[in-house]
């Protein structure tokens, strides 16, 4: 059984447009082509350190083709990329913090179904622990990934400034 969601998606509107947009995401975060796996935030409260963001699974996604043929399913990998950019994006846009946030970590990961070309990815973080040291940044984010009603994967990301 999976656990309870970090917050209550019925509490957000999921059809309103983006507080921010693939565009200030790109400003925000360094990945592109193949890798930018981000689209838009939807909502975030800085003083619970939440966010919700989303990936549009397209039929175009590159690992199309050989994950798995005739039956294209996500990568459990670019699943937690994916959480890894919200949590990036978080930093650099709401807290402002300076440079390059690099993955660090992943802890306790657990798949629990699939994510398939059609379906939206909607990606929850919570800030579990933030500190600003002199040798960096270090940031440890809770993700979780709902496709439709179903909780598909859960995971702690960590990254350092670099």
């Amino acid at each position: 059984m999976p656990p309870p969601l970090l917050f209550d998606l019925s509490q957000r509107d999921l059809n309103a447009p983006p507080v921010f947009d693939k565009e200030t995401i790109c400003r925000a975060n360094p990945q592109r082509f193949e890798m930018q796996q981000l689209d838009g935030i939807l909502w975030y409260d800085k003083e619970k350190s939440q966010i919700l963001g989303y990936k549009d699974v397209t039929e175009s996604e590159f690992w199309i083709r050989g994950h798995i043929p005739g039956r294209p399913l996500m990568p459990g990998v670019i699943m937690i990329e994916a959480g890894a950019q919200l949590s990036s994006f978080f930093l650099k846009q709401v807290y402002q913090e300076q440079g390059f946030i690099g993955f660090a970590g992943i802890e306790e990961a657990k798949f629990r179904s699939t994510v398939e070309p059609g379906q939206r990815l909607y990606l929850l973080g919570h800030i579990l622990k933030y500190k600003r040291r002199k040798r960096g940044t270090h940031v440890t984010t809770s993700v979780q990934g709902v496709a439709g009603e179903t909780m598909v994967f859960e995971a702690i990301v960590s990254g350092m400034g670099l």
